[in-house]
């Protein structure tokens, strides 16, 4: 009995040296896992450092972070405004942003800059704004806004947090509400 050779299509040769790759690759694979060293590494010592070669910070929690947003999105709800409110830490990550309902689109990127700005220079945005009159280069500086509507969340006299608000039609009323977030902090809500 003969056998004819068959003829395959082009696909079925790709597809065919496709498979035979793949499982060359899976016993190569295989056989380099088999032979790997199982033992894990060694556990690395705690090593005794100099004294006063680390700091501790203090962190608003996620919760405390809430309820001061909360506080000031609500503050300004009460007068009919429509804005966002972000909440920064100290290292300037934003921990959260509350977007009020028909807040405009511009109040995002605004409010987390303003509490950026009032953590690092540990001052009210609306008195940064005044800074800018003698040192006009000020605003240069990235991810900064100064515009009123931020407010810095000092703890034993050092900024921890920022509160910044955006979409108020006068900074003003920004900074107020801003304060109404601090003041909630203060009042432990």
């Amino acid at each position: 009995m003969q056998h004819k050779a068959r003829k395959f299509s082009t696909r079925a040769k790709a597809v065919t040296s496709a498979a035979a790759v793949a499982a060359v690759g899976a016993g190569v694979f295989g056989a380099v896992s088999a032979s790997a060293d199982t033992q894990s590494a060694p556990a690395v010592a705690p090593v005794a450092l100099k004294a006063k070669t680390t700091t501790t910070s203090n962190h608003l929690t996620v919760d405390a972070a809430t309820d001061a947003a909360r506080a000031a999105l609500e503050a300004a709800e009460r007068e009919g405004q429509r804005v966002t409110v972000a909440v920064v830490d100290r290292n300037g990550n934003t921990v959260v942003t509350l977007r009020g309902d028909g807040a405009g689109p511009q109040s995002y990127e605004s409010a987390i800059r303003k509490a950026y700005t009032s953590v690092s220079w540990n001052a009210p945005t609306s008195e940064l704004a005044e800074r800018l009159k003698n040192a006009p280069n000020l605003k240069d500086i990235p991810n900064t806004l100064f515009l009123a509507g931020g407010t810095p969340v000092v703890y034993g006299k050092a900024p921890i947090a920022g509160i910044g608000v955006a979409g108020a039609p006068s900074g003003d009323l920004d900074e107020k509400y801003a304060r109404a977030g601090v003041a909630a902090l203060a009042d432990g809500r």
